[in-house]
């Protein structure tokens, strides 16, 4: 029996996934599986972008708005629930299609990702002062003696993961990397993924204007309700390109001018890091775009392309 496939939409944040992968859905019959970090979370409206309540009223999505900000969620868990909502998708004789920038999400679907044991307070709080008296360079060093194959994994180290995986070798005696390899997670489906791939002068230009519509939109406004409902900064889902600059903003270390152009300069950044993530991943078919080619077109196009590789099979 031939594996089922699923159509993944990857690319870098302003790229116009959202629009696009409408379009598709309604083309191919699909159900959208957002594969996006931060849209998990509630909340997280304007900053994050999120497919509007009409939009997610016409095409049916998954992972959005279904997280406290303060509640922990791997990629692994995510993998493993995204997994289980693509077999339902199928089960109702659907197409899953996987939409998202976040890169570790959609490999972690689609590769999948060994989750490991669970988290222990005490090793994790013995790690955090470590990194407190010390740095992040000090706790990076001993995992690349202890584990140096995760060590090389990590394009950009921060803490959480240097953390997660230096408790993991704690807790079990073994390499993350050892357990990962032996653990890989069952896929029962293949991905066929598109890219939209943009010049960056238009991409970036693209990202400017995206991110003075998220200011005119309300972006202050929508951290003041978040600092009202009690969050701070300090959590992880916050750490968040648009809304650590408005929390600086907030507290009087950055003009309303500096802060918007921080955001671009910083989204700019980032959307540097997603295509440079994306590059990696050889099996991803590029689609070239341009201000010129309507959302639609471009969804017509990626689902011929879409049905002709299912013919192949």
């Amino acid at each position: 029996m031939k594996r089922p496939r699923i159509l993944a939409l990857v690319g870098p944040t302003a790229s116009g996934k959202t629009s696009i992968s409408l379009h598709l859905a309604g083309l191919l019959n699909g159900e959208i599986v957002s594969a996006d970090s931060r849209q998990i979370y509630k909340y997280l409206d304007i900053g994050t972008a999120k497919p509007s309540a009409g939009d997610r009223r016409k095409v049916k999505h998954h992972f959005i708005d279904v997280l406290e900000l303060g509640e922990y969620y791997s990629a692994g868990q995510y993998g493993q629930d995204a997994r289980t909502i693509i077999g339902r998708i199928f089960g109702r004789g659907k197409l899953p299609i996987l939409v998202g920038g976040s890169g570790l999400y959609v490999r972690a679907v689609i590769d999948g990702l060994f989750e490991g044991p669970g988290r222990d307070a005490e090793i994790r709080g013995q790690l955090m002062e470590r990194l407190e008296a010390e740095d992040l360079a000090s706790l990076l060093s001993t995992l690349k003696k202890v584990d140096p194959a995760s060590a090389a994994k990590m394009r950009e180290p921060t803490a959480r993961r240097v953390i997660r995986a230096l408790e993991v070798f704690y807790l079990s005696g073994r390499p993350l990397s050892e357990l990962q390899a032996r653990q890989a997670a069952k896929v029962e489906f293949t991905a066929i993924q598109f890219g939209l791939d943009w010049e960056r002068k238009e991409l970036y230009d693209r990202i400017n204007q995206r991110v003075d519509r998220m200011i005119s939109d309300g972006l202050v406004d929508e951290v003041r309700d978040l600092q009202k409902r009690g969050y701070d900064r300090r959590l992880n889902a916050l750490n968040t390109v648009g809304y650590k600059e408005v929390f600086d903003y907030l507290e009087g270390s950055l003009s309303s001018h500096e802060m918007v152009a921080l955001i671009k300069q910083n989204t700019r950044r980032f959307a540097k890091r997603q295509m440079t993530w994306f590059r990696a991943d050889k099996r991803i078919q590029w689609i070239p775009m341009s201000k010129e080619k309507l959302s639609s077109n471009v969804a017509d196009a990626i689902a011929e392309m879409f049905r002709r590789s299912q013919r192949k099979s």
